[in-house]
């Protein structure tokens, strides 16, 4: 499935449907492809949006889940949206969490999935060793509960990014940028429902990353996902838009309670 890239000033995104936004941010190696069925459902009810995050494009003293929160939230100013569900996996859901701890006015509700900023694992002791496409192969499946999911378009997709130098030192410096950026201190100040869609098999994010966040998350829900890894909306996508689908609803109700 292709959509249009459109462009608004400086800013490039895909906008399908209408309705109350619902903004999707990927993760680091995250694409499209990562929410391509969140896209074909969601569209039916919603304005769902998925802006382009420049994680490799900005210069190298921006390149932090700072920077990145500081451009979702031009974007969003720029794009004028209000009641916004945002939605975010892995380091997506790391710049979602800064986003709505600083700028929670056009924020309705609050979506993690595999969700960084309190623990995850990285890729390793090692880092991508430029050339060795296995490497890359292995370390994608990880993020997987069914390695076949690492398909060779996707490997492909992150080999080329690891084998530029630049590309290389911008990775790391966003994986310690989100190490160093804890925010357990901070989540108790969320006061937007919040959705908490994690995979029972996750290695990168494991299950108590999801159980730590709703618990300190006040108006938070936590459902987890059997033989599932840290893709939940890519590996199982059905059950994924399914719980989405039920928490959304609840929004709509007019005694909308978690």
């Amino acid at each position: 499935m292709t959509y249009e890239i459109k462009q608004d000033g400086k800013f490039r995104y895909i906008e399908e449907g209408q309705g109350e936004p619902l903004v999707l941010l990927h993760g680091l190696f995250g694409a499209l492809s990562n929410f391509q069925y969140l896209i074909e459902h969601f569209k039916q009810t919603n304005k769902v949006v998925v802006p382009m995050l420049p994680l490799l494009d900005l210069d190298l003293l921006h390149t932090s889940v700072s920077g990145l929160q500081k451009y979702v939230h031009k974007f969003i100013e720029q794009r004028k949206y209000q009641g916004i569900h945002l939605m975010g996996n892995s380091l997506g859901g790391h710049v979602a969490l800064v986003h709505i701890l600083k700028h929670p006015e056009r924020i309705k509700s609050l979506i993690l999935t595999g969700s960084s900023g309190l623990f995850e694992n990285g890729m390793g002791d090692t880092y991508p060793k430029r050339g060795d496409k296995e490497y890359i192969r292995k370390k994608t499946a990880l993020t997987f509960f069914d390695p076949a999911l690492a398909t060779d378009e996707l490997v492909n997709e992150v080999f080329e990014i690891t084998n530029n130098r630049l590309k290389v030192i911008k990775i790391i410096a966003l994986a310690k940028s989100a190490i160093r950026n804890n925010l357990g201190e901070e989540l108790n100040n969320i006061m937007q429902p919040t959705l908490l869609i994690w995979g029972n098999d996750d290695t990168i994010t494991p299950p108590f990353v999801g159980k730590e966040f709703n618990k300190l998350i006040p108006n938070s829900e936590l459902h987890f996902i059997d033989k599932c890894g840290h893709a939940p909306m890519m590996e199982v996508p059905t059950e994924f838009n399914k719980i989405l689908d039920g928490f959304l609803a609840k929004l709509k109700s007019p005694a909308a309670t978690l």
